[in-house]
């Protein structure tokens, strides 16, 4: 727009624009469109996108700047159709949570599920690999949380916000270790198994180590490291 345009008093410019009336109806379908493209892509991004958010709070958070920025900073944008835009993402979160919580089925489209990563000491690589994840994201989720061998985990979750939640055995077991492989003075906190058990470098199943293992019956991997406690 010109200089001469723009006028303090111009409400109609303020509040609308230069767009007829009628592109407010505009506004509610392409904000609508978005959101459920936001929703599809989220999902499809993968839980560790998310980090501490839900899905919703993701996709509202991103559209945020977007919804605000036109009206706050271009003179031919109107204040209602910004603020009309963020009524409908403020809606949508709370319609979309409403009906997640009456409706199971729809939670688990909307927000996702907890997914099993690691099962008696032994890594779900079907599991990491839907989920895009690698061995040492997960290592690195289980130094996190204390645990420093595979075999002490009971159960590792991936929440379907994306953080790891970690149920440990509650007594020791010999199992692969979790720890940077190049640190040697930090492995100095395991104990050694004495030669007694060695567990697959790949999944971390751990199996007596006599008479000497060939491949792994849980992923058929032939790599095989000394388990320990």
């Amino acid at each position: 727009m010109k200089k001469d345009e723009i006028h303090l008093g111009d409400w109609k410019r303020i509040l609308i624009g230069d767009a007829p009336f009628e592109f407010l109806l505009e506004v509610f379908i392409r904000t609508s469109l978005i959101y459920l493209i936001f929703l599809v892509t989220m999902r499809l991004l993968g839980k560790r996108m998310n980090g501490q958010l839900t899905n919703l709070e993701m996709i509202v958070m991103l559209t945020l700047g977007a919804i605000i920025s036109p009206a706050m900073q271009l003179p031919d944008r109107g204040l209602l159709s910004g603020a009309l835009a963020l009524v409908c993402a403020l809606a949508f979160l709370r319609g979309t949570s409403l009906l997640g919580f009456k409706n199971s089925k729809a939670e688990k489209i909307i927000q996702g599920t907890a997914t099993v990563l690691i099962k008696d000491g032994v890594i779900l690589l079907e599991e990491m690999a839907k989920n895009r994840l690698s061995h040492q994201q997960v290592y690195a989720a289980l130094r996190s949380g204390e645990v420093y061998n595979v075999g002490k985990v009971k159960r590792l979750y991936l929440e379907g916000y994306g953080m790891f939640s970690i149920f440990e055995e509650p007594e020791d077991k010999p199992g692969l270790s979790v720890l940077p492989p190049d640190d040697d003075e930090i492995h100095t906190i395991h104990r050694s198994t004495e030669g007694k058990f060695v567990a697959c470098r790949n999944c971390g199943n751990t199996i007596a180590a006599q008479p000497k293992p060939g491949l792994c019956p849980i992923c058929q991997s032939d790599q095989w490291v000394a388990a320990v406690i």
